[in-house]
């Protein structure tokens, strides 16, 4: 058994080790990955499933224009634990986020991802023909899924960020704290 909820801050250590065991580090040289730099995830839409506390599953969904002013949000990452994968956990996170963002009024979804496994879902190469990942991905990789009828119908261009940004660190704050850390261990010695 396991639960869906919000992600909270003290579920990015867990988060990040998940997705680094599911995809490598190479995951973030992904085209996708430059749409989710540098910005939060659309509000209310980084859902985490747990399993007795523990983090077995994330997904996040980021707002992005799919070509000139239209609105949509982007999946990904989705990630399951390895030892857990093929429990329905995925497929629950993803019908779960689709929701959210149907009830949050998005009108549409993209992604780069398996057509095969995305298909059940209502994924499809067609809703996004028209439109362009900035960076090389597999076109046959790249779907579309309106949530409003029409809501992708036309639409042409590239597909840009356009969520909150990430609020920068306090880089003086970072070195202050090194600066102390410093200062602690010449005095330990």
């Amino acid at each position: 058994m396991f639960d869906i909820r919000h992600e909270s801050p003290l579920d990015i250590p867990a988060r990040e080790a998940l997705l680094d065991r599911c995809f490598g580090e190479s995951r973030l040289a992904k085209t996708s990955e430059r749409l989710r730099e540098g910005r939060l995830p659309a509000e209310g839409l980084a859902l985490a499933a747990t399993r007795n506390d523990e983090l077995v599953g994330t997904i996040r969904l980021w707002d992005v224009a799919a070509g000139p002013g239209r609105a949509a949000v982007l999946l990904g990452p989705v990630a399951v634990s390895p030892e857990l994968q093929g429990a329905g956990i995925g497929g629950k996170l993803i019908r779960e986020a689709l929701g959210r963002a149907a009830d949050a009024g998005h009108r549409a979804v993209i992604l780069v991802g398996d057509e095969a496994y995305y298909r059940r879902f209502g994924f499809g190469r067609e809703a996004v023909a028209g439109l362009w990942m900035p960076g090389p991905v597999d076109v046959a990789r790249f779907l579309g899924l309106e949530l409003a009828q029409g809501a992708l119908a036309g639409a042409r261009g590239f597909v840009s960020a356009t969520g909150r940004r990430a609020p920068l660190p306090d880089f003086a704050a970072l070195l202050q704290q090194a600066a102390n850390e410093d200062a602690r261990r010449l005095r330990a010695a």
